[in-house]
């Protein structure tokens, strides 16, 4: 079992940066793939980028080059770096964690509450 706890969502304006903060806990939470997907309000929930337990990372084409993907597995920490915001970025940020590493939200089986990110133009 592994719990997930997303923070640091807020209101930022559009060019601003903000970085999210998922915690895990649990016995194997640092050899899983962790992912941070997002909800935009009505629509469906996307993937933003994940990376690998060894540190290997991918994005979705809106956030390479914008976004930075990281964590610390002494932490069992993830962290989402968003820069140049944009108000299309507005939406609910999920955490996610998976034996796979893979784009595909069905494919995590553990996810965190998420944390409301909000930019304004």
């Amino acid at each position: 079992q592994v719990r997930l706890v997303e923070s640091g969502g807020g209101f930022v304006q559009a060019g601003g940066s903000l970085r999210l903060s998922c915690a895990a806990s649990g016995r194997t939470a640092s050899s899983y793939t962790m992912a941070w997907f997002r909800q935009p309000p009505g629509k469906e929930r996307e993937f933003v980028a994940a990376i690998t337990w060894t540190g290997s990372s991918t994005y979705s084409a809106d956030s390479v080059g914008r976004f930075t993907i990281s964590r610390d597995n002494a932490k069992n920490t993830v962290y989402l770096q968003m820069n140049r915001l944009k108000p299309e970025d507005t939406a609910a940020y999920y955490c996610a964690a998976s034996g796979r590493n893979s784009a595909r939200a069905y494919e995590y089986g553990y996810w965190g509450q998420g944390t409301q990110v909000t930019v304004s133009s």
